[in-house]
């Protein structure tokens, strides 16, 4: 199916809108000449990628579909792009690059284009506008638009907000998930884990190691939220009666606990009855669990 898009509707206090920019067959219409002197057609090699392009995984299926869809129907709505700042003759591409992609594996010697003169805060705008607004984006990649829209071009979370349509809470949740380590991040991007996994390892001592986990054995998004729930603050240590090889202080202790939380699934408890004697108890909040911990000793 070729890559279509519906029209963006204007929005203020970012940018122009998408729809300016790009604008449908009635905007086209009223352009008249000066929009027909924009539209042409531009050799494949001529056009790059997107400076400010947040997208960076691009399905290989999807696109082999799209290629496909384009040898037989031609690209259907021109790319839009913009004089390249750093190679003359050239364009930037600012919305459209998965057309771009698929013309070339569809072997199209030239595309046709929209060229516009459109700054750098804009190209950002609307290459993220455009994205979101087609759900392209993984919650990482979308993440890091808005923080770059934040960081570089001093918008609000508000603004975005209403730019794109989304509520201010889900763009302070995505923004949250960047202080995630990268290993982590890359697990979101990639698909291993959602962004319901990673959501309460934000801010976690343990965040790695849980998501490895989650991973491994697949584990569900409760699961984890099972084991990234704060526990309960254990006695002082000299309060502590506590006291097994390997685990002189309470501090060594907690950090057996959440080693077999992690391993199991369950909230764990040590205590230690003296002699290398004691005891290990498991607590689960639901069936899913039990039938987690079961899995994982088979």
């Amino acid at each position: 199916m070729n890559d279509e898009r519906k029209p963006a509707r204007p929005v203020r206090g970012l940018g122009r809108g998408l729809s300016a920019l790009l604008g449908d067959e009635q905007g086209a219409a009223e352009a008249g000449a000066e929009s027909a002197r924009e539209r042409r057609a531009v050799p494949v090699e001529r056009l790059h990628r997107g400076r400010f392009q947040p997208r960076r995984n691009f399905d290989p299926e999807q696109l082999t579909a799209l290629a496909e869809s384009i040898r037989a129907q031609g690209i259907l709505q021109p790319l839009l792009v913009r004089p390249h700042p750093e190679v003359p003759g050239d364009y930037e591409i600012v919305a459209g690059e998965r057309r771009w992609r698929a013309a070339q594996q569809a072997q199209l010697a030239e595309v046709p284009v929209l060229v516009r003169d459109i700054g750098d805060r804009e190209a950002m705008e609307n290459a993220l506008v455009e994205n979101v607004q087609r759900h392209d984006l993984n919650p990482i990649e979308e993440a890091r638009g808005y923080h770059r829209l934040i960081e570089e071009f001093g918008h609000t979370q508000d603004a975005i907000a209403r730019a794109t349509g989304k509520s201010r809470s889900h763009i302070a949740n995505l923004l949250r998930l960047l202080q995630l380590p990268e290993e982590v991040l890359a697990m979101v991007e990639d698909g291993r884990l959602t962004a319901g996994h990673a959501r309460p390892l934000v801010g976690h001592d343990a965040a790695l190691e849980i998501a490895r986990d989650a991973v491994r054995y697949g584990m569900s998004v409760r699961q984890v939220e099972n084991v990234a729930r704060p526990r309960p603050k254990l006695p002082a240590p000299e309060e502590s009666r506590y006291v097994i090889a390997g685990a002189s202080s309470a501090a060594d202790l907690r950090a057996l606990e959440r080693e077999l939380e992690t391993l199991l699934g369950m909230k764990a408890a040590i205590a230690d009855a003296g002699e290398g004697r004691g005891t290990i108890t498991l607590r689960y909040a639901n069936l899913d669990q039990i039938d987690e911990f079961l899995r994982r000793l088979r």
